[in-house]
């Protein structure tokens, strides 16, 4: 076989299908991530692992980059110029984040700060997002968009920001809302500035395909939108109805379901000008999805179109409608979270150690006594041929499951089935090797690869750090740090350190399907092996729960300097047991003291002298200060 190089693996982890241009194998076998794009400077994750944990700071460990948002941001704004000068469009486009999607203070501020020049605004969906926005938005041209549900507390907070000089928008989502929102304005003698999010009768499409439909969570029929602007035209409010709002889901794989819904809003709109309100701002809500996979589909993981298509096809359906109506160009509002921020953290955790079947060989000679099962798996050992492979392996099936049916009635004895089993997997094993050089295998032979795939032990909580793979099987790229310029010889599905069995990864990207299991390299003693998981910058924080009581991991912000070289611009230390336990109710302190009656109590009754009391005291109580993941890594 031709050598491995580094090309071979960014191919094989589809890294250019799903990189964005933002990561890239070094010539020296390493994941890089790139910033700034290519040519522009180079994070090595390798090297920053290393530097890290010369600090002090180990793994599992987020690395986050802002300009990789800035980034996003950037195209987001340039790819709708350029529709604008395509389809003669005479709107203006106003970027909004919705905070929901990662509320993390080095990185929001940033995305406010980057967002600047082209006053990007916010979305919040509850009175904490809100106060939040308000005060990190001081841009009385940005757009502070008002969704989910809203009390009178609610309605005041953004009234209140107005008074201030930001720029608020109550999106009605409820038709309950607008008697608030009027009794609220009148007695702050704030005039409101109002939107409201219609409810669309096309369905969306993907996971979250039910945020529009006449079942969906918010947004108004036709009848309780022409309710809500005669309401306003009897209160004399009609001038403060500027935006419609939609949204048809998170992660929209399909170009064709944002044309329909494109095309259905923009007659609501129009429909709403003719109606007498002066409107002015149309919301496309967000949507705009990731390729986590790479492969250019509507899969769910996956999108079927470019960011410029998703621009060109909104601004013509817009614009088409419009033009039909003799409406002026509404600005166009995109609430795209995910495609903003996904790709600015990569997660990076250590391999502690593997579990795999017993090593190919043949199985141990003939032997007085030796069971019958045993002696028919060597028969199906010699029989392993181009012809009889599949036989081999039903044969083998079958004395395993003799020998399992004969321990349980006590006529086989541990160490007979030790031996079998031992030899049941070199069975499995040589015929996997002689299936591999076959044109064709039967079906029945499926699942040989998945039994004889290893499970890779990573110290991270995949509930903590990736919540949508176990709760929505949503798929990340994972893929190694280093050795890329190796060629891998293991098999893998990925386990965490919690005690819970779907604390796994075992499906992963693949351009043409779903891989059940991840190439790597075998594992070599005192050697650190680092998994990367790159793209989970929207959602996978916040959502992150508790289990087992693992905490956030380390994070690093990291960017590249004026000299193309890469900076740590701040670390923040991941949480503690103390702060894991608070999280639930509980005091570290509290608990220390009961530890200590304990310990006082072992004394008193003799079962520990005082200087084992002192030590074992300070051990546990040592522990509420220690890190909620593991400390035993490989190197």
């Amino acid at each position: 076989m031709r050598s491995w190089t580094r090309q071979d693996s960014a191919e094989l982890y589809g890294i250019e299908h799903w990189g964005a241009r933002l990561f890239s194998v070094s010539a020296g076998g390493t994941l890089e991530m790139l910033p700034l794009g290519p040519g522009q400077g180079a994070i090595d994750l390798r090297e920053l692992v290393d530097d890290l944990r010369g600090q002090g700071i180990q793994l599992p460990l987020l690395v986050r980059a802002s300009d990789v948002a800035r980034r996003r941001m950037e195209l987001l704004d340039r790819t709708f110029q350029i529709a604008f000068k395509e389809h003669g469009y005479r709107g203006r486009y106003r970027g909004v984040y919705p905070i929901k999607v990662n509320h993390q203070r080095g990185l929001l501020e940033n995305l406010v700060a980057f967002g600047g020049r082209n006053h990007f605004g916010l979305e919040a969906g509850s009175r904490a997002e809100l106060l939040l926005a308000l005060a990190v938005l001081d841009d009385p041209e940005a757009l502070l968009i008002c969704n989910g549900y809203k009390d009178r507390a609610f309605v005041e907070t953004a009234l209140r920001g107005a008074q201030l000089g930001r720029n608020p928008v109550l999106v009605i989502e409820k038709a309950t809302e607008l008697e608030t929102i009027l009794e609220v304005a009148d007695r702050l003698g704030q005039e409101p500035t109002l939107g409201v999010r219609v409810r669309l009768t096309n369905p969306g499409r993907g996971r979250w395909g039910a945020s529009s439909g006449d079942r969906a969570k918010f947004g108004l029929s036709a009848q309780a939108i022409v309710d809500v602007v005669e309401r306003l035209r009897a209160a004399g409010r009609l001038h403060c109805l500027r935006l419609l709002h939609f949204h048809i889901g998170s992660q929209v794989t399909s170009i064709r379901t944002v044309r329909r819904a494109v095309r259905e809003a923009s007659r609501y709109y129009t429909e709403l000008v003719r109606l007498g309100a002066p409107m002015g701002t149309l919301d496309i809500g967000g949507g705009l999805a990731i390729d986590y996979d790479g492969s250019r589909t509507d899969f769910e993981s996956s999108r079927n179109y470019s960011v410029r298509e998703y621009a060109s096809d909104v601004v013509a359906e817009v614009a088409a409608a419009c033009e039909t109506a003799g409406v002026a160009h509404p600005d166009l509002v995109t609430e795209s979270g995910r495609a903003t921020v996904a790709h600015c953290s990569v997660l990076l955790f250590e391999v502690i150690g593997a579990e795999t079947v017993p090593s190919e060989g043949a199985p141990e000679p003939e032997s007085e006594g030796e069971s019958q099962e045993l002696a028919a798996l060597r028969a199906a050992w010699e029989l392993v041929d181009a012809r009889s492979f599949q036989e081999a392996w039903h044969d083998a099936n079958d004395a395993r499951a003799s020998a399992e049916q004969a321990f349980q009635v006590g006529l086989l004895d541990l160490e007979a089935l030790a031996r079998v089993q031992r030899a049941y997997w070199q069975v499995c094993r040589r015929v996997a090797r002689e299936a591999r050089t076959q044109r064709y295998v039967p079906d029945d032979l499926d699942r040989l690869d998945d039994i004889l795939t290893d499970t890779y032990y990573g110290n991270f909580s995949l509930f903590q750090s990736l919540p949508d793979s176990w709760a929505v099987d949503q798929l990340f790229p994972v893929l190694p740090i280093q050795r890329l310029n190796e060629r891998p010889n293991r098999h893998a599905v990925i386990a965490d350190v919690t005690c819970d069995s779907d604390g796994k990864i075992s499906r992963f990207v693949s351009l043409r399907d779903i891989k059940r299991r991840l190439e790597l390299h075998e594992l070599r003693p005192g050697e650190s092996y680092v998994l990367a998981v790159p793209l989970v910058g929207a959602y996978q924080e916040i959502l992150g729960g508790l289990h087992n009581l693992f905490g956030p991991t380390n994070a690093v912000h990291v960017s590249i300097d004026e000299a193309g070289q890469p900076r740590v611009d701040r670390v923040i230390h991941e949480g503690k047991v103390r702060d894991s336990v608070a999280r639930v109710q509980h005091s570290a302190d509290e608990l220390a003291e009961r530890l200590r009656v304990a310990t006082q109590r072992a004394v008193d009754g003799g079962v520990l002298d005082p200087e084992a009391a002192e030590a074992a005291f300070g051990w546990l109580v040592s522990g509420f200060e220690a890190s909620t993941y593991l400390d035993g890594a490989r190197r």
